[in-house]
């Protein structure tokens, strides 16, 4: 499995509207890996240590729980 690209990510993060770090990831993987399934998503952060640490920081610790969050902050 790739590794995040972080300064990609930084890069994107400047022009997102959002401010919420964890739905940014989600969607610049939406749109650099074109990954869309949220238990995808959630086998990439966790090989990540930022990533992890992002989805640690919210209390998630499974793919469903980041699919219920990931509803609960888009609209």
């Amino acid at each position: 499995m790739p590794k995040i690209d972080w300064s990609e990510y930084k890069e994107f993060k400047n022009y997102s509207v959002k401010e919420d770090k964890l739905i940014i990831l989600v969607d610049f993987m939406k749109s650099y890996y074109n990954i869309t399934n949220a238990f995808d998503i959630f086998d990439y952060c966790k090989e990540d240590d930022i990533a992890l640490m992002l989805l640690e920081k919210r209390g998630i610790s499974d793919a469903e729980a980041l699919e219920n969050y990931i509803f609960k902050h888009t609209k």
